[in-house]
């Protein structure tokens, strides 16, 4: 497996702990919207400790964008990836993932999620072929909705938000669950892409095969 060695050219805000991180890209370096890497900090005593991130913009941008959430409850990699700066290196490795775009349906995620999704919709926005596709984002609060200005511009009323620990009258209030799926989803013989918590993945992915869903046209990180 190959490792490249890259300069963070610019870090962003996202969310009060998301951050957008934009990285040097190795030649001919490339990746399918929904695929992902492994990415260590190129420090002393962090090399090694390798995590998964997605990537979140598109090929043709002369950067590789990493859209990642801090957890800061633990001295992990993210919370340190979080402190670096502009100019500090991180490790890439090669492309992996089992997330990729089969056609027109719903997308459903639950928090940092919604990573794989970021660039295949922005994909899709680009090449003008997001008809037919629905966004059902599940968070704790408004303030941790991930690219929320973007994905609305994009999708408009095909963007659904449902929040767990917070009532706003913008949202909707509570879990992803089966009331709730059957009264979003107005066909499950169709594609789905479930990215979130492990628990939360097995679960949806029970309730959309016990409603008609083919087992085969749900995509999910296996």
């Amino acid at each position: 497996m190959e490792n490249y060695i890259v300069k963070i050219l610019e870090i962003e805000d996202v969310t009060h702990n998301v951050k957008c991180f934009r990285l040097e890209k190795p030649a001919g370096y490339t990746f399918t919207p929904g695929h992902a890497t492994d990415v260590s900090i190129n420090k002393p005593g962090w090399e090694n400790e390798k995590r998964p991130f997605t990537f979140t913009a598109l090929n043709d941008k002369p950067y590789l964008e990493l859209t990642i959430k801090r957890y800061a409850d633990h001295d992990g990699v993210t919370n340190h990836l979080h402190g670096l700066n502009k100019g500090d290196q991180l490790i890439v490795r090669d492309v992996w993932g089992a997330i990729e775009y089969k056609g027109p349906g719903y997308f459903i995620a639950g928090g940092a999620g919604i990573t794989p999704f970021i660039a295949i919709l922005r994909q899709l926005h680009k090449d003008d072929k997001l008809e037919g596709c629905k966004l059902i984002f599940a968070n704790k609060t408004a303030k941790d909705i991930i690219y929320q200005a973007e994905l609305t511009a994009m999708l408009g009323k095909s963007f659904i938000n449902i929040l767990s620990e917070e009532n706003d009258d913008r949202y909707f209030h509570g879990h992803i669950d089966e009331n709730f799926l059957k009264k979003e989803i107005s066909d499950f013989n169709t594609h789905f892409y479930v990215c979130g918590p492990d628990k939360m993945i097995a679960a949806i992915n029970e309730i959309l095969v016990s409603n008609g869903a083919n087992p085969e046209t749900v995509v999910f990180e296996k």
